[in-house]
């Protein structure tokens, strides 16, 4: 199980590290934007510092997801931008493939937390 859990915390720490760097290098490209998507797209650039925030907080919260001493860190770390991604995924683009994986990657950060329940006692007690 441990090489599981390994495995996968590879796996998808890598995913949002790459997707991280991409908010600063833009080498990924992307699908036409639906007119709902552009809007949102438009109010992200308005507020010039939150991409490259949201860039920062992935890069960060999946190298400490990787690693099994900080991953209850990273795993909390990167919950926010899991939820903003899900609530994308799901409202705005809706295409089944990116909603399988989306939900597969929630899922996957759900358990690392729920794994790591005894760290965070402490901090809601």
């Amino acid at each position: 199980m441990k090489i599981v859990k390994f495995i996968l915390s590879l796996l998808f720490g890598l995913m949002f590290i790459n997707a991280g760097l991409n908010k600063f290098f833009n080498y990924m490209p992307m699908e036409k934007p639906t007119p709902e998507q552009m809007k949102l797209f438009a109010a992200f650039g308005e507020i010039s510092w939150l991409m490259p925030l949201v860039g920062v907080v992935e890069v960060i919260g999946r190298l400490l997801f990787i690693f099994p001493k900080t991953r209850a860190l990273g795993a909390i770390v990167i919950l926010p931008v899991m939820v903003g991604i899900i609530a994308h995924i799901f409202t705005l683009d809706k295409t089944p493939a990116t909603m399988a994986i989306t939900g597969i990657m929630f899922l996957i950060n759900l358990w690392m937390i729920i794994d790591n329940k005894e760290k965070y006692k402490h901090l809601v007690s």
